[in-house]
């Protein structure tokens, strides 16, 4: 691995280890304050919520891939960078007792917080379907074609090899499995000085690329039926929100520009042959 790929990866595990303690602002997605109502901006119903145990929800999205992936009963999930929990609780309801919702975060804070939580949703909804493990999504803790669904939100953009992660999205695909990811891409190239900053890494605007690059990634891995589309809303909901990342984000932008003229929201779909 580049020693430049490690320092990004642990400028990352960093930032989000004091997300976690609550130490700072929300990284991707934003707005810790009104975590429900953000997330019900971004695509997320009242009865997706109302599953979740205290503490799941920490703002940290940029869309629903838990809705787009149409999850049936009896399926595996994967969860990229799965944080707090929140989406990996959503998928488990979903997929019911006969499927398992997984997550996986590099992060053992995140991790920490996340496995605080199964008891509670365990009682609230008589589950036992949960799972969380320690490892990077260049390197999934996952076996070939394991996995019926693979999710991600806002996760892909901070990985240093993105490449590598289509790969091993493909990998753990069972044959006919379906990747849902929501996550953030560039219309245009960022200005130098946003590249260049941690704080914009940690906020998955700096670490974002265009979308036909997603798109080439995608068919090198081997997924096929790719559709990648822009959300309805468009990013400055999420800049809009005064948490301190996305505030200095747009600080460094040129004046008279805001995040939305570089960056967009987007749902991304492909199938394993």
């Amino acid at each position: 691995m580049a020693q430049s790929d490690e320092k990004i990866r642990d400028a990352v595990r960093q930032g989000y280890s004091k997300i976690a303690k609550g130490n700072t602002g929300c990284g991707c997605g934003c707005n810790s304050s009104a975590p429900n109502t953000f997330a019900e901006t971004i695509g997320y119903t009242t009865q997706e919520l109302d599953v979740l145990p205290e503490g799941a929800n920490m703002g940290l999205s940029c869309g629903n891939p838990t809705a787009i992936a149409n999850l049936q009963s009896g399926q595996t999930v994967l969860d990229l960078g799965s944080g707090g929990g929140f989406d990996v609780f959503i998928a488990a309801k979903k997929v019911g007792a006969k499927g398992r919702a997984i997550g996986v975060d590099m992060t053992p804070d995140m991790l920490s917080k996340a496995r605080a939580g199964i008891a509670k949703f365990t009682k609230k909804t008589g589950l036992s379907n949960i799972e969380f493990r320690l490892g990077e999504i260049e390197h999934l803790p996952a076996a070939d074609a394991s996995i019926d669904v693979v999710i991600s939100n806002c996760v892909i953009n901070l990985s240093p090899d993105k490449q590598q992660v289509w790969n091993e999205i493909a990998r753990v695909l069972k044959p006919g499995g379906k990747a849902c990811i929501s996550d953030l891409a560039l219309k245009k190239l960022l200005p130098e000085k946003v590249l260049k900053s941690v704080t914009a890494l940690v906020g998955c605007i700096a670490g974002a690329v265009l979308i036909d690059q997603t798109r080439e990634m995608m068919k090198q891995a081997g997924l096929s039926d790719i559709k990648i589309e822009e959300k309805a809303y468009n990013i400055d909901v999420m800049t809009d929100c005064n948490d301190p990342l996305y505030r200095q984000v747009t600080e460094d932008l040129p004046e008279g520009t805001k995040t939305g003229d570089y960056a967009v929201s987007v749902n991304i779909t492909a199938y394993k042959k």
